[in-house]
């Protein structure tokens, strides 16, 4: 057999070997890829769920009034006023409807 065949050859099978190569990694880079966008898109749609649930709601009013009433203790009790004062009024002279 002379020597330029066999060179031919080895190179043929050295391209195919490194094709199949290059495949099976860029099936496994695929298979991660895939992995990674459903890990993605599946935490985001439980965690939408999950802060627009009643469950959540109801911990995160609890957690904020128990920290405004520990902060404003005295106002929270008195409530509202009866009465409030006199109305600020607008200065003459300048049309206020019109900006």
């Amino acid at each position: 057999m002379p020597v330029k065949v066999i060179i031919v050859t080895g190179t043929k099978a050295l391209k195919n070997a490194s094709l199949i190569m290059f495949q099976k990694i860029a099936n496994v880079l695929s298979i991660v890829s895939f992995l990674m966008v459903t890990s993605v898109i599946g935490g985001g749609y439980f965690g939408y769920k999950y802060v627009t649930s009643e469950n959540f709601k109801s911990r995160l009013m609890k957690e904020v009034m128990s920290n405004v009433s520990g902060l404003l203790p005295n106002v929270l009790d008195k409530g509202l006023p009866e009465m409030t004062g006199p109305s600020v009024g607008v200065p003459k002279g300048k049309d206020w409807t019109k900006f």
